[in-house]
């Protein structure tokens, strides 16, 4: 695969170009959920991750075709990483005898919640919120409710109900752990997101450990909105509760790699404003640094593959599909990055040892 053709990657939360429409600047954004949703899938059918509820979000999944090598192995190594920092949050919480809130912005189709539900941190989620634009939730939520093994893990009620929760309008919905909240993160917090922590009945604690998840979504909005919106989360839970952040996105397209994915995807009416600021590995943590975060640390998909995943998994991928692309494959992962960010209040330090776990010896 050649770097021109990079864009329709799902590295990027790539996107279906047929969709954009002049009318609506947002559309082929919001698009780009879809073929993320396509490439989990495939991923997932190619034996590179396990989720059974992938297809479940994915309209007429048995006739969707499977992605490249190049971008099934990408999906593998983000999904492991992101996994890991979240079992990391979850475990943390678990040994300190209390609960976690998560809160993915941008969700899009993801299934985490499920996977967590179906899994051993059950127990441990007090709040699972996912925010994204109101006709992604809309969609969302009709697909929850109209399947009776999503709708089954949303929390003890036994009808969780459909609400408009944002000023906005839009169609979220609202459970004992589960919550999709329509927003536009773009506008102001206090505006797009106040249902989150409304004085009457607020959706989420700041007396709970809370992580952040952005996938691929803040390098589609303007630095100075993604500033915002980590700061306002931030003066939530300083003086309160550990606020953790992990964000996946592309970096550092400056070079010839990066213009040619710029300039394409501009083609197709979608804009990266949000990588801007960040030209290398170092300036990434500089994002949680000035918005009020204690510390950050930044890791390319490059890097983890070869220095995070065990041997015997790099085994049991290999087996999977025949790859002769490991230049371009190392090319395009040293482009992508995940960051996590953490805020720490004065007495809970011991929660600076949450990290993405290293290799122990002779695991490499």
């Amino acid at each position: 695969m050649r770097p021109h053709t990079i864009p329709n990657s799902p590295f990027p939360r790539s996107f279906n170009e047929s969709t954009h429409a002049s009318s609506d600047p947002d559309a082929p954004t919001r698009a780009t959920d879809g073929d993320a949703s396509l490439a989990r899938l495939s991923a997932v059918r190619k034996g590179y991750l396990n989720d059974d509820f992938a297809a479940l979000f994915v309209p007429r999944a048995h006739l969707q075709p499977n992605r490249a090598p190049l971008i099934n192995i990408g999906t593998w190594v983000r999904t492991i990483a992101i996994d890991r920092l979240v079992d990391q949050w979850l475990l943390r919480c678990e040994d300190q005898g209390v609960q976690a809130q998560i809160v993915s912005l941008g969700a899009g189709s993801d299934s985490r919640f499920w996977k967590l539900m179906a899994g051993s941190h059950a127990s441990t989620l007090a709040k699972y919120v996912e925010v994204d634009f109101s006709e992604i939730t809309g969609k969302k939520a009709m697909t929850i409710r109209k399947d009776r093994t999503l709708n089954g893990y949303l929390g003890p009620d036994t009808s969780p109900q459909l609400d408009n929760l944002s000023a906005g309008g839009g169609t979220g919905i609202s459970s004992s752990v589960y919550n999709l909240v329509p927003a536009d993160i773009r506008c102001p917090p206090d505006e797009a997101l106040s249902a989150l922590f409304t004085p009457d009945t607020p959706i989420l604690s700041k007396t709970v450990p809370t992580l952040l998840l952005f996938e691929c979504v803040l390098a589609y909005m303007p630095p100075s909105d993604s500033e915002a919106l980590l700061a306002w989360f931030a003066a939530q839970f300083t003086d309160s509760a550990p606020l953790g952040a992990v964000v996946y996105e592309m970096f550092g397209l400056e070079d010839s790699f990066g213009k040619m994915m710029i300039s394409n995807l501009k083609s197709r009416g979608v804009s990266l404003p949000g990588v801007v600021p960040y030209k290398d590995q170092a300036s990434l943590p500089n994002r949680f640094t000035k918005t009020g975060f204690s510390r950050s640390q930044a890791w390319t998909l490059k890097d983890i593959r070869k220095e995070y995943i065990e041997a015997e998994e790099h085994e049991r991928v290999s087996t999977l599909e025949l790859v002769d692309e490991i230049e371009e494959i190392d090319l395009v992962l040293s482009h992508y990055a995940i960051t996590s960010g953490i805020l720490v209040p004065q007495g809970l330090e011991r929660w600076f040892a949450w990290d993405l776990p290293k290799l122990q010896q002779g695991q490499v």
